[in-house]
């Protein structure tokens, strides 16, 4: 007879994958925190929505009780957190989030000029997207520039480390300096963004000038305000 062979079992396959989340801080009185928090969700709804979220209490001091009325209070907000930081374990039930340890903020580092009045930056990567950006897409590339030669569409996302750089339309969201970048920009041949980012700072479609609209402008910050110009 002949022999049966033995199934071949295959082993398992582990890959690493990192993912760009957003960092909650909140501050005490917590109510306070959150009704600043329903403000930038009411001028931008749906943001936050299906976004990895970590929790930052290291600048609180919450009981229990308190860290769980706070998680469900922003899961009602539909924001739900992948983990917490900076909170004992002991403070943490089963059914909540678990403690994250390792996270760290990518700063771009600056070079040292060899003259005092002369600033030397890092080269950057880039990322060129030959076609436009449609609605619901969601494009992140947190080590450097991101170049469109389209349009991005409504609802669709741009997430760069570095600068943005559209070249037509720019009806989305548009989020550069995320790893702690003031000096990245945002350029677009025509401005009609949900919301617009550098560095945590941000201006939402209703912020903006409406002598602005469907013009070539540029966005950039100015010691942590941002400002939207005329590109001409």
């Amino acid at each position: 007879m002949d022999a049966i062979a033995e199934p071949v079992t295959q082993p398992v396959r582990l890959r690493g994958r990192s993912y760009l989340a957003f960092v909650f801080t909140p501050v005490v009185p917590i109510v306070g925190w959150l009704a600043d928090l329903d403000a930038t969700v009411a001028r931008s709804p749906g943001f936050f929505i299906g976004k990895p979220v970590v929790l930052d209490l290291s600048a609180v001091e919450l009981s229990r009780s308190a860290i769980a009325h706070l998680i469900v209070s922003l899961e009602k907000k539909n924001i739900r957190i992948l983990g917490i930081e900076g909170v004992d374990q002991s403070l943490l039930s089963p059914t909540m989030p678990p403690v994250l340890s390792g996270g760290r903020v990518c700063e771009i580092a600056q070079a040292a000029p060899e003259r005092p009045e002369v600033e030397v930056r890092p080269q950057v990567a880039s990322l060129l997207l030959d076609s436009p950006v449609r609605s619901g897409q969601s494009v992140v590339f947190p080590d450097g520039d991101i170049t469109v030669l389209g349009s991005v569409g409504s609802g669709a996302e741009l997430v760069a480390g570095g600068s943005i750089h559209v070249y037509g339309a720019l009806r989305g969201r548009a989020m550069a300096g995320v790893n702690g970048n003031p000096h990245a920009r945002i350029f677009c041949q025509r401005i009609e963004a949900e919301l617009l980012a550098i560095d945590g700072y941000y201006q939402t479609a209703e912020e903006l000038d409406q002598t602005l609209r469907n013009r070539p402008a540029q966005a950039w910050l100015d010691g942590g305000v941002m400002r939207i110009t005329p590109l001409t």
